[in-house]
């Protein structure tokens, strides 16, 4: 139990995509492939159970993720502030699940999935393997950020508009404004916009700074389209099949 919280770790280090990941990958996807099944087989107060049980694993593990850090003398200004995008679609998306606030499932569906799904597939747990709690306390959050947009969207029926696309881009690129003023004040890293993470990840692939952010904005528009096409599909379909009925 020692070793699972321990600061200087000194069990096997982190592997990109070696057995403890693809599982810990393997089993977000069926989780998130069995969604449809909780649309069909569960009644409104079970959902309702679901929703707050979801917002308690995201604040419970973010919540020891900051006393961790702090008991083990890592918390800082400078890398602890729930700035991180996925920092704050913890919150908010614990919010969203609780209160099923419709503007924030917007910037959840988009930013919560594009952003989980990154941060899944190179995740930013530095050396702390497989059976460390930074491990699991990672693939727990960025899960469950992806899971909750997902049961949002199939379960309790929300889908995002083409408002909610443009809400997400305007608003996306606002906020990294004002972190770009805090990180100057701070001197820190949030949004990873001052350079690149310690640990790999796909902005290894993106050029050097400032260019790989120009990148980044480019890749999240076309997650964001991606994510968007198959409601603008089902409108296109609907909007044609209206006009042969009339």
């Amino acid at each position: 139990m020692g070793q699972f919280f321990a600061k200087d770790f000194t069990g096997a280090p982190f592997e990109l995509f070696g057995p403890a990941h693809l599982i810990a990958l393997a089993i977000v996807v069926v989780a998130v492939l069995g969604v449809p099944y909780l649309k069909d087989h569960s009644t409104p107060r079970l959902r309702t159970r679901i929703r707050y049980t979801l917002a308690a694993i995201l604040v419970m593990n973010e919540t020891l993720w900051h006393i961790w850090n702090y008991t083990t003398g890592q918390w800082t200004i400078q890398t602890m502030l729930p700035l991180h995008l996925c920092s704050v679609l913890v919150w908010v998306s614990a919010y969203m699940l609780v209160t099923k606030n419709y503007t924030i499932y917007e910037f959840a569906y988009f930013m919560g999935i594009a952003g989980g799904m990154q941060a899944l597939l190179t995740p930013d747990v530095g050396r702390y393997g497989f059976p460390h709690f930074r491990f699991f306390q990672t693939f727990i959050s960025h899960g469950t950020i992806v899971f909750s947009a997902v049961y949002m969207t199939v379960v309790e029926g929300y889908r995002p508009t083409w408002k909610s696309f443009q809400h997400v881009f305007i608003y996306g690129n606002l906020y990294m404004l004002v972190i770009g003023a805090i990180n100057t004040l701070l001197g820190s890293n949030y949004l990873f916009i001052m350079h690149k993470p310690e640990t790999a990840s796909l902005l290894d692939l993106l050029g050097p700074w400032p260019w790989y952010v120009l990148v980044m904005e480019a890749i999240a528009l076309v997650l964001c389209m991606l994510l968007y096409m198959p409601f603008a599909i089902k409108d296109r379909r609907a909007l044609l099949n209206s006009a042969r009925a009339a």
